[in-house]
Order: C-alpha cells, then structure tokens, then sequence
C-alpha cells in the first residue's frame, strides 16, 4: 500500500454558489512541492469523497499538491445554479473552473480528469494552454458511443431498484436525484447525440497522458484513441488489461505509478 498524504478542506465563495474544495499536501521537503498542483475532476456521479483515498496516494507518489473539488451541484457544493444544458463540459472549462484558479492562486497546473472529468479536464488544458502543464484522463469520453448509451440505460435500470438512490443520496444529500437525472438524461438526450470532444477545440499543446480500461463498460477504445489524436506533442496512452470504468480504484497502483513516471 502507497502510503498517503494529509488533507485539508476549503470552501470557495462564488457568484453562483460555494464550491467544496480538499487539497492534500506532499512533505514540503519533497523535490517536486513547489511544483504545479494536479486538480481532479470527477465524473457523472461523483465528488471529493467518492475519490476515497486516490488523492492522498497520489500526492505522496508524485510530491506534489492535489487538489479535488466538487462541481456545483455534486457532493457538498451547493446546487448547480441552473443552466444546465447539452454544453455542460465546456461550461465547466469556461464559467466554473476559472473560479477554483482564481481563488486559489493557482497559475500553473495539471488537469486530471476521470470519466466526464477527462472530458472537462481536455477543454481546460485547450483553453488554458499557458497555464496546463500536462493533462491526464482516465476513462474519459471523445464522442457519445452506443456503448456508452447502453452503459448508462443500464445504470438508470439499476438506480430504479429498492435502495439504489439512496447510495448517492450519501454523498450528494438532496441533491441525488438532480445529480443522477443530469447523467443520463443529457446523455440519452437526442440533442446530445452529435456531441464530440473535439469539436471547436484547439489543440492539446501540454503533454497528455490517456488512461483507459480494455474492458471499459462505458467507452471502446476508440475514445482513447481520438483523445490522443488531439495532443499536439507528446502523448502516451495506458491501456489496462482486465480494467474496467474506474481504474484509479481498481487498479490504483498501476495508475499512480504511471502518472508518477508520466510526470517526471
């Protein structure tokens, strides 16, 4: 077991709403302490507390300062302030991302986004070129596949059942019904179906680092694939046999380690 650094959690005030944010600190003796911040963001369902103990692993790994934040709307942020449409991921990038550099002073970074979160994390590295210094994705999505479609009817059948909502309901409160409906119902809506990831963006100018499960319930492995053919330079891909959507828990060794060399 990597061993795992300390936390602290913060609260940002923001014109739509107060934003949940934990930082885990590396041992300031650390080469790399000073260095550019990795900030995670989440996928469809989750938030800070649903990384479990990823984060702190992985400061101690790489000795540099994570960051985790929950979306407006998810886990202890408050709710999303409406507005809510097909173009969420690039909204995320635009309106709300912003909001954590600011605050936090943050000028320098890297982008590490899980599932939806690496779609979000791509449009902040294009839209942030001077200050994204490398971005990864794991699990992330380049374009709205059938296979995802079936992944999600599949999730919506099983939230149906006795008991299954209430699991969100730990982690986001009241807003858990909000948090699943904003999943799949954008995207099983038709005004989402022709949505792709690099549609109007620029290119990837930091180094890019994809990270996907071969058996990845909620996306082939073309996603990986196109989502290397956005870098402008430097791009590596992980492909983890027997993986499956989460690989940051299933195989979260083989993910911290790969990130730990990636960055070096």
């Amino acid at each position: 077991m990597l061993s795992t650094s300390p936390h602290e959690d913060h609260w940002i005030q923001s014109p739509f709403g107060k934003l949940f944010v934990r930082r885990w600190q590396p041992d300031a003796a650390g080469e790399a302490a000073d260095e550019a911040p990795i900030i995670l963001l989440h996928d469809s369902l989750g938030c800070v507390e649903l990384w479990r103990d990823f984060p702190g692993r992985l400061s101690a790994a790489t000795g540099r300062e994570v960051i985790a934040y929950d979306r407006l709307g998810f886990g202890r942020s408050d709710p999303h302030p409406g507005e809510w449409s097909v173009d969420f991921i690039r909204d995320e990038a635009e309106r709300f991302f912003p909001l954590l550099l600011s605050s936090l002073g943050i000028q320098r970074f890297i982008a590490f986004g899980h599932s939806v979160g690496g779609a979000m994390a791509v449009n902040c590295a294009a839209r942030y070129p001077a200050h994204c210094q490398a971005l990864i994705t794991e699990s992330a999505q380049a374009f709205v596949e059938d296979r995802t479609l079936q992944g999600i009817r599949g999730a919506k059948d099983e939230f149906r059942k006795p008991g299954q909502l209430e699991r969100l309901q730990r982690y986001h409160g009241d807003k858990a019904r909000w948090v699943l409906e904003a999943w799949t119902e954008t995207w099983l809506a038709d005004a989402f179906a022709a949505w792709s990831l690099a549609e109007n963006l620029a290119p990837i100018e930091c180094p890019l680092l994809v990270i996907h499960g071969e058996q990845d319930e909620y996306g082939s492995l073309q996603h990986p694939e196109r989502i290397a053919g956005l870098a402008k330079g430097r791009a590596e891909t992980l492909i983890l046999v027997g993986c499956h959507h989460v690989p940051h828990r299933e195989m979260s060794e083989r993910v911290i380690g790969a990130v730990s060399r990636f960055l070096q």
